[in-house]
């Protein structure tokens, strides 16, 4: 009789509670991998994204569950940068418009802002933070596109309805979450969280 093969489940919290997030990151993951939510460990509270960078956003969250809750963790933070805006909104993407964080009126922001402006490329980065047994590892992914001049698709979230990446005619928001993931920023980050994962 063959010996059974005993699967081990790696255990990671995801540092959001954002379930558009979630979703898409489960996607990305093999059975090996359970991720769970903040909610998932009874961490309610806002986390702090007070840094000025990308990077520095993703490694305040992964830290702030692994000292708060005591977690292997790993955070994402991920901004829209626009060439002609030189870098904005970057850090500020989810507030660009102020507080309450609004999806359309970030768009209805941006597009103004780009209103007279010819060059419209802009990319969608996202960084990943893991905290794994005391060490920290980031992981970072970039997908270039440009905005386009009005919001077209129902799918996805933030920007989505206005960015189209290189190489296709329709915008984020327009693809399946499947073909999304397949080519986005977040999707690059995980699939490289994902391989040093499974070759600890």
């Amino acid at each position: 009789m063959l010996p059974k093969i005993i699967t081990l489940i790696m255990k990671l919290v995801f540092a959001s509670n954002n379930s558009n997030k979630i979703k898409e990151i489960q996607l990305l993951v093999p059975n090996s991998i359970q991720i769970l939510s903040l909610e998932d460990i009874g961490c309610n509270e806002e986390i702090p994204e007070t840094a000025n960078t990308i990077e520095g956003n993703a490694i305040l969250k992964a830290n702030y569950v692994t000292e708060k809750h005591g977690y292997d963790c790993f955070a994402d933070d991920s901004g829209l940068e626009v060439d002609a805006l030189n870098g904005e909104p970057g850090v500020f993407s989810a507030r660009y418009a102020g507080v309450p964080k609004n999806d359309d009126n970030n768009m209805n922001k941006l597009l103004l802002n780009l209103i007279d402006k010819t060059n419209r490329k802009a990319n969608f980065k996202t960084v990943i933070c893991l905290n794994y047994k005391g060490e920290q590892h980031l992981f970072t992914g970039i997908i270039n596109g440009k905005i386009i001049d009005k919001k077209t698709g129902n799918n996805g979230f933030g920007y989505d309805p206005i960015f189209a990446a290189d190489g296709y005619t329709k915008t984020f928001a327009e693809l399946s979450m499947n073909e999304k993931s397949s080519i986005s920023h977040r999707g690059q980050a995980v699939k490289q969280l994902v391989d040093f994962c499974e070759n600890l």
